[in-house]
């Protein structure tokens, strides 16, 4: 299974992160939700610092490119294997930064992926 990081996890049900951490729960994926405000989601204490993980397989992207610089190195250090970029998390320039590095980037919906066996 497949350790994703959530970046933008909420704990608001109308949001597609909370959405997307419960739905990567499901499938069996370990999920580390990251987020700016504290709160819960799929029984997971969302994170609001920059945790130090490891093996970091996806980061998916659920914050708008206008506040991704502020995270730019924390997502690139984590050295994932791929970055999926949401509806609306679209940025070349952090793709860029990510493909110079090795790192895989998609634009791609994290659900859709999951529910048509994709991710």
């Amino acid at each position: 299974m497949k350790k994703t990081l959530v970046l933008g996890a909420s704990d608001n049900p109308a949001r597609y992160s909370f959405r997307a951490v419960h739905q990567l729960r499901q499938h069996g994926h370990e999920v580390v939700p990251v987020g700016i405000r504290k709160g819960q989601v799929a029984g997971l204490a969302i994170h609001t610092d920059r945790p130090p993980e490891a093996d970091i397989d996806t980061v998916t992207l659920y914050v708008g490119p206008q506040n991704q610089p502020a995270w730019y190195d924390y997502i690139l250090d984590l050295n994932p294997k791929r970055i999926i970029f949401n509806p609306g998390t679209e940025n070349a320039e952090l793709e860029k930064l990510a493909q110079q590095r090795g790192i895989r980037t998609e634009e791609a919906c994290t659900l859709v992926m999951l529910s048509i066996g994709n991710y």
